[in-house]
């Protein structure tokens, strides 16, 4: 539920310089409003992926999917969730004869695997332990060419120009005094492409350490304290405790824990903070708004 400080879920992965476009993970009630509050505009989101069919995960889809028309989205709009995403957004949109100005392509899963490669990214999803069918997200971005050797390009004779960038641009290029310059021969290692990892609702998920490897960022429920291990069971969720052990145990880079129960006050937010950061320290706590960069490497 959400509380007087928090919503309820919903992810926004900017895309902007890389793809001119918004991604959204989940989509609890009043996510439009949240995004008011925001520089995002509906109409840039392209994708919106659903980890599981829960209400407060997808409740705010049909307003959001209406309002998207009205601030003039126009372009094709893809969703990936499990099965039954389909058929929640056709009754809403027909029971209420909201009709959208845009095509959308929904796209259902009932298994573990590759989504899609394309333009650079690929996402890949991962079944979970919920009560209903959950899932987990990793979106990885190719691998960048690496810089230009530039004093082995000046030694070879190639003075600096807009040849630099015809050669980074190209496998091999033919130079005007007849020389076929090949571009492995002068550009440095590849720069490895980020990697973001986010979960859906999940019980104890340390078998699912392979899936998040390396990640630069894993986003991880933590709907109890560490000491409430049992209920977290019982309810299909995860403590603070068990998500900072599965960011340890991964290797990934940071930490972010969401989907707080509305039990936690205010004050008691630091406590579980600070159970996380005492397992993986590089830990930090969603808030509603907050804004986390995944810096080039």
């Amino acid at each position: 539920m959400p509380s007087k400080k928090r919503n309820v879920t919903a992810i926004a992965l900017s895309m902007l310089q890389e793809l001119n476009s918004v991604w959204l993970f989940d989509c609890g009630e009043a996510t439009q409003h949240q995004i008011l509050y925001t520089t995002i505009r509906p109409r840039k989101i392209s994708k919106i992926f659903i980890t599981h069919l829960h209400g407060d995960h997808i409740f705010g889809l049909p307003g959001l999917l209406g309002s998207r028309s009205f601030q003039g989205g126009d372009t094709k709009l893809d969703i990936y969730g499990p099965e039954g995403i389909k058929a929640f957004i056709e009754t809403s949109l027909h029971v209420s004869q909201t009709h959208l100005s845009y095509p959308i392509e929904v796209h259902e899963f009932n298994e573990s695997g590759l989504l899609f490669n394309e333009n650079g990214f690929s996402v890949s999803c991962t079944e979970l332990e919920h009560g209903i069918p959950s899932y987990g997200f990793r979106v990885a971005e190719a691998n960048r060419p690496g810089e230009l050797l530039v004093e082995q390009l000046k030694a070879a004779g190639i003075q600096p120009g807009p040849i630099y960038q015809q050669i980074k641009q190209n496998e091999a290029i033919t130079l005007a005094d007849g020389r076929t310059i090949e571009r492995a021969h002068f550009i440095g290692p590849e720069k490895q492409g980020r990697v973001l990892s986010i979960f859906g609702d999940t019980r104890n998920t340390q078998q699912n350490a392979a899936f998040v490897e390396g990640s630069d960022i894993l986003i991880h429920e933590a709907t109890f304290a560490a000491d409430k291990r049992e209920l977290a069971h019982d309810y299909f969720h995860s403590t603070t405790a068990e998500a900072a052990t599965l960011a340890k145990t991964a290797n990934v880079q940071q930490l972010i824990l969401t989907h707080l129960s509305s039990r936690y006050q205010e004050e008691e937010e630091k406590l579980l903070l600070n159970e996380a950061r005492a397992i993986f320290p590089n830990t930090d706590m969603a808030h509603d708004l907050s804004v986390f960069p995944i810096p080039l490497k």
